[in-house]
């Protein structure tokens, strides 16, 4: 039979020992330097051909400019048109720019508004205060303790009832009283 301690040890010495690999060692770095390399190659690949969309794309938006042969009213007529177009790429980035800063000032305020939701607000590191009692009752009770308070003055008052005392006599008169039976059945009178 086995007991759960004999089976936890059973299952801690089989997951204690490491499993043999199925590919050898040599072969698994031979597998991982080829794997390197192939990704290294798509990486260049891939910013070859970045680079090649973006000089496309620059060559479609502005084409190369032929001053060779024109007048100077030609040349004064194109750069009236491209600050036209500076100008209206100005405006729609702007107008962008404006855009993206009210989305991420909604998009902070929504942010807040989820962590109060969820109540996990960060707290933040508390300092120990030395503070005392007048401070304290300052902070506490604000501008009406000025002056010092009279805490006995606020405290109820309870009167003491007076305890009953037995007078106190010359035990000596008293001894010849209560000696012998007269004097136990005083005593036992008195006590009911």
């Amino acid at each position: 039979m086995h007991t759960s301690k004999n089976v936890n040890l059973i299952f801690f010495f089989i997951l204690s020992q490491k499993p043999k690999p199925k590919i050898s060692a040599s072969r698994r770095l031979f597998l991982k330097t080829k794997l390197l390399k192939k990704a290294m190659t798509m990486l260049e690949n891939e910013k070859q051909a970045r680079i090649a969309d973006k000089q496309r794309i620059l060559d479609e938006r502005h084409p190369t400019l032929q001053l060779s042969g024109l007048s100077m009213q030609d040349l004064q007529n194109l750069c009236k048109e491209i600050h036209q177009k500076i100008d209206k790429v100005d405006e729609e980035r702007y107008d962008i720019a404006s855009k993206v800063a009210i989305n991420e000032k909604e998009i902070q305020n929504l942010s807040q508004k989820v962590f109060e939701l969820k109540g996990k607000m960060k707290r933040p590191n508390l300092r120990k205060v030395r503070v005392s009692a007048g401070a304290m009752l300052g902070a506490l009770l604000g501008a009406k303790v000025k002056e010092s308070v009279d805490f006995k003055a606020n405290l109820k008052t309870v009167k003491k009832e007076e305890e009953k005392k037995e007078e106190v006599t010359d035990w000596r008169k008293n001894v010849d009283a209560m000696s012998g039976m007269e004097g136990r059945k005083k005593l036992f009178d008195a006590a009911q």
